[in-house]
């Protein structure tokens, strides 16, 4: 029947049928939705009674059982009338469910977002609760102070973000939200962190006064714009590489490929240190002209930012003050520290070349270069102290001469300057170098909540700009096999 087939298909949209608004002598009947409350639908009276009326028409007994005579033509004209506007009436309500479903969709993904909210929402109780506990999780007071716990959640939020991140293509969508919605968090600490300074005031009888306002300290009002700005030209770095020419490929799955597995003798020979790293791999024939140029611009800028990251990092470094413990444990001897065959070079020539002495020692791995960064770094502030512990003088006159050039003269001294210049090529040359003992010391015992900030995000916009100067390069290398292949 019709009238069980529209209640059967309406029963599956999510309506029962209402026995409080049954009436036998004119079989109306009314719906209800099973929420009520969150979908306020409910069908008029007509349009209930209108679906109730579609009884099929039997031409047996089409005659009223009172009088038994047949029934005036209007009245099969009206049935027929009703039966065309129940079934434009069934329609409209089909449509209006419909319109419910999508409501009800609407506000499941709604129901999706508030809990995302809410997640994130305790995750901010958690990194606030791990800010104001020092990272100490007992409350017994033994963690560490603020400004190395913002380091640390600056240098954790990086690992999660581009920790995973291995290859050269944008980031994704939520990682990209994360970074920027927690590091606003975590920067907005810098818009609290005033110096005072004097300013000239105009009053309304024209008396000019001097008054001290606040206003950024310098440090942070030169340096952070600066890193926002990387920031953001590392993301569009990573943003125009959307539609590449080349592709990655697991090492593991590529010893079915003949043309990867080419490439593969040429390039992953040189990462057998990384095995863990996605293999690049280009077309037959390399690259397009187009892609190449717009690769070289890209590692152009990229190391430009390396270069602008990097420096800021040194000098935030450079402002932080050497801890005691440092001090304390520094060594009796810089040259029993540095070894006599470079402390024969340094104390010997005439000229000194730092860039002569790398080349003497032939530095073969990382390892080594940070190595021999501790004990020239270690050795420099051994001879600075000595310097200084020899021309100390009774008179403040004679104190401040400490540094004029007749004191310069002083072997100490000399050695010191030496042994920075040293450490400064030494840098330059091993750009990827980690930190030093000193640095890690540094940044240990650092209690300013500025310093904090600037150096933990520089360091991160650091390996960050390293790490994407060095997947092109390999995209660089995959091109130049291909195309000396098909020479």
């Amino acid at each position: 029947m019709e009238n069980s087939s529209s209640f059967d298909e309406s029963s599956d949209l999510g309506y029962q049928q209402s026995t409080s608004s049954m009436d036998q002598n004119d079989q109306s009947t009314e719906y209800s939705p099973f929420s009520g409350d969150s979908f306020a639908y409910c069908r008029s009276n007509s349009e209930a009674s209108n679906l109730s009326s579609l009884e099929p028409v039997d031409d047996n007994h089409s005659f009223a059982s009172s009088d038994l005579q047949p029934s005036p033509p209007s009245r099969w004209i009206a049935a027929a009338t009703m039966k065309t506007e129940s079934s434009h009436h069934h329609g409209a309500a089909l449509s209006s469910l419909g319109g419910m479903k999508k409501r009800m969709h609407s506000l499941d993904s709604k129901s999706d977002d508030l809990d995302l909210l809410e997640s994130e929402l305790e995750m901010m109780k958690e990194r606030f609760a791990k800010l104001l506990l020092g990272e100490d999780m007992s409350g017994g007071g033994k963690g560490v102070c603020t400004a190395v716990t913002i380091s640390n959640s600056i240098t954790n939020l990086y690992a999660t973000v581009f920790g995973q991140n291995l290859k050269l293509e944008p980031l994704k969508a939520e990682k990209k939200a994360m970074w920027r919605r927690e590091m606003n968090c975590l920067l907005s600490l810098c818009d609290y962190i005033v110096e005072f300074a004097p300013t000239a005031q105009c009053l309304d009888d024209g008396t000019i006064v001097e008054m001290m306002t606040s206003r950024p300290r310098s440090d942070i009002y030169i340096n952070l714009p600066a890193l926002q700005k990387l920031d953001t030209l590392l993301m569009e770095i990573l943003d125009s590489f959307k539609d590449t020419e080349f592709w990655y490929a697991e090492q593991g799955s590529m010893s079915g490929n003949s043309r990867a597995g080419s490439f593969r003798r040429v390039v992953v020979q040189r990462k057998d240190e990384k095995w863990w790293l996605p293999v690049p791999c280009v077309h037959p024939g390399g690259l397009s002209d187009k892609s190449r140029k717009h690769l070289i611009e890209k590692r152009d800028c990229a190391n430009q930012i390396h270069k602008a990251a990097m420096a800021i990092n040194s000098s935030v470094l450079a402002e932080m003050v050497i801890p005691e413990t440092y001090m304390a444990n520094l060594p009796k001897s810089g040259r029993a520290c540095l070894g006599d065959t470079v402390y024969r070079y340094m104390s010997s020539a005439d000229k000194f070349s730092p860039d002569h002495l790398l080349d003497c020692l032939k530095i073969s791995s990382e390892h080594e270069a940070l190595e021999l960064a501790d004990r020239v770094e270690s050795s420099m502030y051994t001879w600075r102290r000595k310097a200084c512990l020899s021309n100390s003088k009774s008179s403040w006159n004679k104190v401040k001469d400490l540094m004029a050039e007749t004191d310069r003269k002083d072997k100490n001294f000399l050695l010191a300057e030496k042994a920075e210049t040293l450490l400064f090529c030494l840098k330059q040359r091993y750009p990827e170098l980690s930190q030093t003992s000193l640095d890690t010391c540094k940044i240990q015992y650092n209690q300013d909540v500025g310093k904090a900030i600037l150096e933990s995000y520089s360091r991160v916009l650091e390996g960050l700009a390293f790490n994407i100067v060095a997947w092109i390069e390999d995209v660089h290398c995959a091109d130049k096999s291909m195309r000396n292949q098909h020479v």
